[in-house]
């Protein structure tokens, strides 16, 4: 990321990635001034010297932060299992990283958002989410003597949905999808100050941290490919971000390849990325069971992309018989993911196929959620008795 010369800050600072405009970060920020999301800028990254290994959280890697958070928002979230299990005749590292606290990887983004805009003196805040974001900024605004107001599609699985009210927080049910959920808590946003896990900059940096914590998993080196499921895209740019970080430290020599993997209901980066264009096309969407990635339109998609695009990797459309297969194959093995996650199992599988994988690589699949969060809806899809998918 390159700045205008008279706009090169001293140091982190917010950025406007569209025209390198900086903000100072200690204020609470979500957009810019012309009404953009921002990153941060370019950190020089951490060595493995500087782990904090006493510390059983994401918080080992405190130093890799662009500022000091002198009290942490924390449950312990991070340092999840990477287990390796056959798949399709090769071996697959899968990330478990539904061992988060409220069962999601949402929980890296939002003990470092919460964190810092606890710091910055934010009392109450917005959020909008399919469910797993929602729930996780309720429980660390919980901890963190926070009001919180979620906005969620009435079409959420009541699991995440009690789950956001257990924790106290406020929970508005929007008609209509995924996206219009988005544009209601933009219409709130001036009155509630926005805390947003696709909007804000913090989030990234506590996503970030699964590149650092793969790092350490595999002895300090990089996988060659993460397969991800890709909504918004918080886990492709946190990785971005993180390896980025070890590449200019100099602890690794290469990028792992990034391919974020969407349902082909909902699949508007896979489109975009295909035609070659450096932001989102117009593209139809419908519903799928994938319902975590469903975002019509993620507010980052030239980052996203272009993030795709530095690492060498690329997108990938699944149909839903083909997330579904991989859910029963997952639990076949032991690993009981929500549909959205199994997205990325399923897309393991075609890239296998097609030898774009190879099985002599080291490969990462992100498992996101639970499928404790979903039991009821794949009961319905899978066929699985009543008294076999939480009831008797």
């Amino acid at each position: 990321m390159t700045f205008p010369a008279d706009a090169s800050p001293s140091g982190p600072a917010y950025v406007d990635p569209a025209d390198g405009r900086c903000y100072p970060i200690e204020a609470p920020r979500w957009q810019s001034d012309g009404g953009g999301p921002l990153m941060i800028t370019p950190l020089p990254g951490i060595g493995r010297g500087d782990i904090e290994r006493g510390r059983r959280s994401l918080w080992r890697y405190r130093a890799s932060l662009p500022l000091p958070v002198a009290e942490p928002v924390t449950m312990g979230e991070g340092c999840t299992p990477l287990v390796e299990r056959r798949w399709k005749g090769a071996c697959a590292f899968f990330k478990l990283e539904w061992f988060a606290p409220t069962g999601s990887f949402k929980d890296r983004g939002a003990s470092v958002m919460i964190s810092v805009l606890r710091q910055q003196g934010v009392t109450r805040l917005l959020e909008d989410s399919s469910g797993n974001g929602g729930a996780a900024i309720a429980a660390y605004a919980a901890a963190a003597g926070i009001r919180a107001k979620i906005l969620v599609p009435a079409s959420t699985q009541p699991a995440k949905t009690v789950q956001m009210r257990a924790y106290g927080a406020e929970v508005e049910l929007v008609a209509g999808t995924r996206q219009d959920t988005a544009e209601a808590a933009l219409r709130q946003a001036s009155e509630i100050f926005y805390a947003s896990h696709n909007w804000q900059a913090f989030f990234l940096q506590g996503t970030k941290t699964l590149a650092y914590e793969l790092w350490e998993d595999l002895q300090f080196r990089a996988p060659d490919n993460i397969l991800i499921p890709t909504g918004a895209g918080s886990n492709i740019l946190g990785c971005d971000i993180g390896f980025g970080e070890l590449l200019r430290r100099g602890e690794i020599d290469r990028l792992p390849r990034l391919f974020a993997v969407q349902p082909m209901n909902c699949a508007p980066l896979h489109a975009s990325f295909e035609a070659g264009a450096d932001d989102l096309i117009p593209l139809e969407t419908r519903p799928t069971i994938a319902e975590g990635t469903a975002i019509a339109r993620p507010v980052r998609a030239r980052e996203v992309l272009a993030a795709i695009r530095r690492s060498d990797g690329t997108t990938v459309a699944v149909r839903e018989d083909q997330i579904i297969a991989a859910f029963e194959e997952l639990a076949g093995c032991g690993l009981y993911a929500e549909p959205t996650s199994a997205a990325a199992a399923a897309a393991l599988s075609s890239l296998l196929a097609q030898g774009t994988i190879k099985p002599v690589q080291t490969t990462v699949v992100v498992l996101t959620g639970t499928g404790l969060k979903a039991t009821q809806r794949i009961g319905e899809l899978t066929g699985v008795p009543r008294e076999r998918a939480g009831g008797r």
